[in-house]
């Protein structure tokens, strides 16, 4: 059964502006008067005055947001402002921020990751937590609501919250019920019955029309048969009900995908220094790994968070060649990268979260081929650490494509994946396939077909031992028009070998023709 929490800020939109103005003088009241007193002054006005966000809404000036003090005086959100001025002469406003309101939101979704790695936002002013498996890091549901809830006040982030079964019912106690309410699994009905149907999220007119009605709390809504409550009230109603109490699924759109897997460690003291960073790194493994080997799983990428107290976030990750599940050998691969962190004022919490979880068991490819599956198991370390310095895009091997044009016929690949049919051995191709091939100078061969018994390429001269082709290839002419297609695309390639045992791809480009110099190139290096 999922555990959901809501979290909601009715001075969302306040909160962030006095947090992105902390020393702002009060600004011009809708009066015409302007604070201009001492500082001790403004700042006892600032906190005595109503305030508000005004914004243009509908063709006219309205209200967006509105703090304590203005919603004593009888303000509320949507007031047109000129009504809310002349009810609170005194009344402050600046200008709504919308956009710096829905980046505060996204970055507080990022800080919640310390709690849940299974985040959603409740656009504008709240959030969902699926904190199904992770309240026992905490010691339970009330002790990590306690620590969430607390962090966000000591913020400055005021948040009413509540746990349930599902995100209406989660939601419905946030808004409407006792502050830090947690509904017991199955036993939400109870705690929504005398809440008002506007916890339902119900439109404002469907809501409006119940209450007209004389349905004051949702007790009476549950009693109405679901028929006659349709036909009513519209199958809106009828969803959101089945929301609430967990008769019918609602999906909520995580910032991250959901994902189980997810250990977390939390410190007494703020830690800042390289190695206990490291050490950490190793111990929140452990922990997580311990749960893969469990599982009989393991993981081809992890990431790393430290949670400092001012409340950024730290990510880091990494990337394995074969899904694994051992503490160790992932220390290894963050403590590179764990130099870059900054600590600031210290880290306080450390996360881990696996991702691409697939099942591993005891490797054994074949009975006959226990060899190769031991050099894959000794090849894929140091691959994970090439490929975790260099960049994923820097390691790689060569996969065959479907092609016989030299440069089209193979394509990088994932290092470790499984080898694929393709390759044809009586054709064998260079190790190093040049890019472009390079021309070839005072080649000496014996017309039509032979191969070259001498070249220089690079300013060296090669004289040739033994020799193979040649293996005429042609352009795909059925890619194209036929018209397009030409005799002069046409490729003699020999591979050949000089007197010290350097082995060589080269072509002549062409048909032979009396009396046209032949062109011929390097194209490959053969190990």
């Amino acid at each position: 059964m999922a555990r959901i929490l809501c979290a909601w800020s009715p001075l969302w939109a306040i909160s962030n502006w006095r947090r992105r103005n902390p020393s702002a003088e009060p600004p011009r009241a809708l009066s015409g008067e302007v604070g201009t007193g001492s500082p001790s002054e403004s700042a006892t006005r600032k906190e005595s005055s109503p305030f508000a966000l005004i914004e243009t809404a509908q063709g006219a000036r309205r209200l967006s947001a509105v703090d304590r003090t203005g919603r004593k005086l009888g303000l509320y959100v949507g007031q047109k402002a000129t009504d809310a001025a002349a009810i609170a002469p005194e009344l402050i406003t600046v200008e709504a921020e919308p956009e710096a309101d829905a980046q505060a939101l996204e970055a507080l979704v990022d800080w919640c990751v310390r709690f849940s790695p299974a985040v959603a936002a409740d656009e504008p002013d709240g959030l969902f937590l699926d904190i199904s498996g992770v309240a026992h890091l905490w010691g339970g549901e009330a002790a990590l609501l306690a620590d969430f809830q607390g962090r966000l006040t000591a913020n400055g982030l005021a948040f009413r919250c509540a746990v349930a079964d599902t995100p209406g019912a989660a939601w419905a106690l946030a808004h409407y019920g006792e502050d830090g309410a947690i509904a017991p699994p199955g036993g939400q009905i109870a705690l929504l019955a005398p809440l008002p149907p506007a916890a339902l999220r119900l439109a404002p007119e469907t809501a409006a029309q119940i209450d007209r009605l004389g349905l004051k709390v949702l007790a009476q809504l549950f009693d109405i048969p679901r028929a006659p409550l349709a036909r009513r009230f519209g199958m809106e109603t009828l969803t959101r009900i089945d929301q609430a109490l967990g008769r019918s699924k609602e999906a909520l759109t995580y910032r991250r995908p959901a994902n189980p897997w997810f250990a977390r460690l939390a410190f007494a003291e703020p830690i800042s220094a390289p190695e206990d960073m490291a050490r950490v790194a190793y111990d929140v493994g452990l922990q997580l790994c311990a749960r893969l080997e469990k599982e009989g799983r393991g993981a081809r990428r992890f990431e790393l968070c430290f949670h400092r107290v001012d409340g950024h976030v730290a990510p880091l990750n990494v990337g394995l060649a074969l899904a694994a599940r051992d503490p160790v050998r992932i220390a290894k691969l963050f403590a590179p990268k764990i130099e870059t962190i900054d600590p600031g004022f210290g880290v306080e919490v450390v996360t881990l979260e696996a991702a691409e979880v697939e099942p591993v068991s005891g490797r054994q490819a074949r009975l006959d081929s226990l060899l190769e599956a031991g050099s894959a198991e000794g090849l894929a370390p140091l691959i994970d650490r090439l490929t975790n310095r260099l960049g994923e895009d820097r390691v790689w091997k060569a996969r065959p494509v479907e092609s016989h044009v030299p440069e089209q016929s193979a394509a990088p690949g994932a290092p470790m994946a499984p080898p694929l049919a393709g390759w044809d051995p009586e054709r064998p191709r260079p190790l190093r396939l040049f890019s472009r091939p390079e021309p070839l100078e005072l080649v000496m061969a014996p017309i039509p077909d032979d191969p070259p018994v001498q070249f220089r390429w690079r300013g060296q001269m090669y004289r040739v031992r033994r020799a193979e082709g040649p293996e005429r290839i042609g352009e795909e002419w059925w890619r194209g028009e036929i018209e397009d297609a030409r005799t002069s695309h046409i490729r003699d390639y020999y591979r050949v070998e000089d007197e010290v045992g350097a082995r060589f791809w080269l072509f002549r480009a062409g048909i032979y023709a009396p009396g046209v110099e032949a062109k011929w190139w390097l194209h490959g290096l053969f190990a």
